[in-house]
């Protein structure tokens, strides 16, 4: 089925989106002021993106597509994720096929893996955007416990036991101790923060923000260990970062597109009101080092990838002037997604414009796709992991 069409994504109304950021991407009014949180463009049992084919109704992308290795979206962080980790794809698919055999059902809140695949994830910064990912490397952390000093009684166990004996030693505590450590170190950053301008490269802001969020009935969440144990990020607008299978991370703050394998697989560690298993967490988190790279797009011509190891997707963006015109002639299906501007698109035989209201694009091979910049725009370009330059 060659050519282009419009696609109309799914939005996800999760509890810690944003209210304006997708609603204008998408040139609707917030009526009821709802949470925007993400805006899938895919094929996904809990979200399947829909076609302007021309009928009188749209048509299920997943009725055109057997399968698509990727799943597009846009999020809008207002309020901080959960801590969390995603599993191998050889891990996904053992637990997978277990929890299955155990009958839990797929809708469980108890239920960890919801399918058998993995799921790396890239992610591209609208605005400026912090997140935590993977483990301070070992002097940074071992400085961390030293110098905030209600987690000072931490350095032993991490002296001793590394990083798999601390991330143990606090994820497994009762919730008596977590208290004990972490509630003079939350009336402590607390009281500084209401009178202090907020300093978002300070893991503290970031740690009471978590406190007046998360932590209810007098228990505090123990997450926010989590905040001092790992690398804390700022990513500038048209940055990205990678996060393989094990790398523990959260998303803190901010606007991206994200890229992922199409697997709806999350284990949690913290600052969630969804379910978190400490232990099925543990057998998957990479306790080690983590040193961040910070991708700023390998460009060529208007044209910038984002590359990484990932085989179920590849992730480029157009960033075009005004009067600009570039060719690609896509290798699979792919999605197209404008975040600014206005273009049109063309193939020979249709022509469709994007533009705010009507963002996002499928097309699909053997034809040459031309995009016509109206204004200064950015286009993302997403694909499986091999196609056309």
């Amino acid at each position: 089925m060659p050519g282009i069409y419009r696609l109309k994504g799914v939005v996800k109304h999760y509890d810690w989106g944003g209210y304006s950021f997708i609603p204008a991407l998408l040139n609707i009014e917030n009526k009821y002021h709802q949470p925007f949180a993400e805006y899938w463009m895919g094929i996904h049992p809990l979200g399947s993106a829909l076609v302007e084919t021309g009928g009188v109704e749209p048509t299920a992308l997943s009725a055109l597509v057997e399968k698509l290795s990727f799943l597009l979206k846009v999020l809008d962080v207002k309020n901080m994720l959960s801590i969390q980790v995603h599993p191998s794809k050889e891990a996904a698919a053992i637990e997978f096929a277990r929890e299955n055999t155990e009958a839990i059902p797929l809708d469980s809140p108890k239920r960890n893996y919801k399918d058998d695949n993995h799921k790396p994830e890239l992610m591209v910064a609208l605005s400026d955007f912090w997140l935590l990912h993977g483990f301070k490397p070992p002097e940074e952390l071992g400085n961390t416990l030293l110098n905030v000093v209600e987690l000072r009684e931490l350095l032993p166990v991490f002296n001793q036991t590394g990083y798999a004996g601390l991330y143990k030693f606090v994820m497994e505590m009762p919730q008596e101790e977590v208290n004990r450590i972490l509630q003079p170190l939350i009336d402590n950053i607390s009281a500084i923060y209401k009178d202090k301008k907020p300093d978002k490269t300070d893991e503290d802001f970031w740690a009471a923000r978590a406190a007046q969020t998360f932590s209810n009935d007098g228990n505090i969440d123990r997450g926010i260990f989590s905040i001092y144990f790992f690398n804390l990020i700022h990513l500038k607008k048209g940055e990205g970062i990678y996060q393989p299978a094990g790398v523990p991370h959260a998303y803190l703050e901010g606007q991206n597109v994200e890229i992922m394998a199409n697997s709806d697989n999350v284990l949690r560690g913290g600052l969630t009101t969804k379910n978190i298993d400490v232990k099925e967490l543990l057998k998957h988190v990479k306790c080690e080092a983590t040193f961040p790279t910070i991708l700023p797009g390998e460009r060529n011509k208007e044209e910038k990838t984002y590359k990484t190891p990932a085989p179920d997707f590849q992730l480029s963006v157009f960033e075009l002037e005004k009067g600009d015109t570039i060719s690609f002639q896509p290798a699979g299906v792919e999605i197209l997604l404008l975040t600014e501007g206005v273009v049109e698109l063309d193939d020979d035989k249709e022509t469709i414009k994007l533009q705010k209201g009507d963002p996002a694009a499928v097309v699909f091979p053997e034809q040459v796709v031309y995009l016509a910049a109206a204004a200064k725009s950015t286009v993302f370009r997403a694909s499986g992991a091999f196609h056309n330059r």
